[in-house]
């Protein structure tokens, strides 16, 4: 190579990707312009519809979507960011929910009909509890990523300077998502969001993380919802960019790994991710093509099965696998 390749790099600062961040760990033949977007899903926005940045994490859910309608970017497998979908629905009290069947015929917030986790949840419910989603109303209270995605006519929006929040107090929502995903953020949507205090809804499964781990251990799905996208001229250009890439993110995971079982790495991210270990096994953030088939596979159907693709987006034309560039 007679020079560098300089890329503009969109990725959310984790404790796992920090070294690559601050330069630390360099990509090889590469000069890296990081730009910070808070919160990151604000480059989701950017990327999607601007095509802003060279390298940008996506929502996986967000990036299907997007590439089924031609978006010139495609990914590779380095998932920055995993958690499980049993919990993280909330329902009220007095609605009479008692299991998912229960959310038929009835209103349930989440902040985009996209959203990755509204997504995963509704494929879990869907495939193994028998939900009938196209018979939930899905009241939704921002816009999606991207513009040419049509919902399905069981997908409402809030009534305009409502939030979901406001929602759900009011009794107006049987049940929501917690956190960004729905109702954890309050105020105008016109006039910014704002987080609100900790929710005191209960959970649709009280016993999540006992269904999450029975559940790895039978599909062997682990949920992604960070993955790194590569413009395709990049790579049309500069194929060993994709390898280079994931180099260097598995090299911070792994100095980050051993600060992890030194008991070195105590952010909340980092204690969150040594609980999934006890499900997962040692690696909580496994990248690369054959680890992460099936759960590659399962989200790929479950977007397709919730009417959010126009066609089938086949694993091939969805990654690119670094190790064989």
């Amino acid at each position: 190579m007679a020079g560098k390749v300089r890329l503009k790099i969109a990725i959310a600062d984790y404790p796992h990707t920090a070294a690559v961040l601050d330069g630390s760990i360099p990509i090889e033949g590469v000069e890296a312009e990081f730009v910070r977007v808070v919160p990151q899903i604000a480059a989701f926005r950017r990327m999607v519809r601007q095509i802003e940045f060279d390298v940008c994490e996506l929502a996986p859910t967000t990036y299907l979507i997007a590439r089924a309608h031609g978006a010139p970017f495609v990914a590779l497998p380095i998932f920055v960011m995993r958690r499980f979908h049993h919990g993280g629905l909330l329902v009220r009290p007095d609605a009479g929910i008692r299991e998912p069947r229960d959310l038929e015929g009835r209103k349930v917030g989440v902040r985009a009909y996209s959203v990755t986790t509204g997504v995963w949840t509704r494929g879990i419910l869907m495939d193994e509890y028998g939900l009938d989603s196209s018979r939930v109303t899905w009241v939704v209270d921002d816009e999606e990523h991207v513009a040419a995605l049509r919902l399905p006519p069981n997908v409402i929006h809030a009534p305009t300077g409502h939030s979901l929040f406001d929602m759900m107090a009011a009794g107006e929502l049987a049940a929501g998502f917690d956190g960004n995903a729905g109702v954890g953020r309050a105020g105008d949507p016109a006039g910014g969001w704002k987080q609100t205090e900790p929710l005191n809804y209960p959970e649709l499964f009280p016993n999540a993380a006992e269904l999450e781990a029975a559940w790895h251990r039978r599909t062997g799905i682990y949920p992604m919802h960070g993955t790194i996208v590569v413009r395709d001229g990049v790579l049309a250009e500069h194929p060993f960019v994709a390898r280079a890439l994931h180099d260097a993110f598995a090299r911070a995971k792994t100095e980050w790994r051993a600060r992890l079982r030194a008991g070195l790495a105590d952010t909340p991210t980092d204690r969150r991710y040594r609980a999934l270990t006890g499900i997962v096994g040692d690696d909580p953030l496994p990248y690369g093509m054959e680890a992460n088939m099936p759960t590659i596979l399962a989200l790929e159907e479950i977007v397709f099965k919730q009417g959010m693709l126009p066609a089938r987006v086949p694993v091939e034309r969805a990654f690119v696998d670094p190790m064989k560039v």
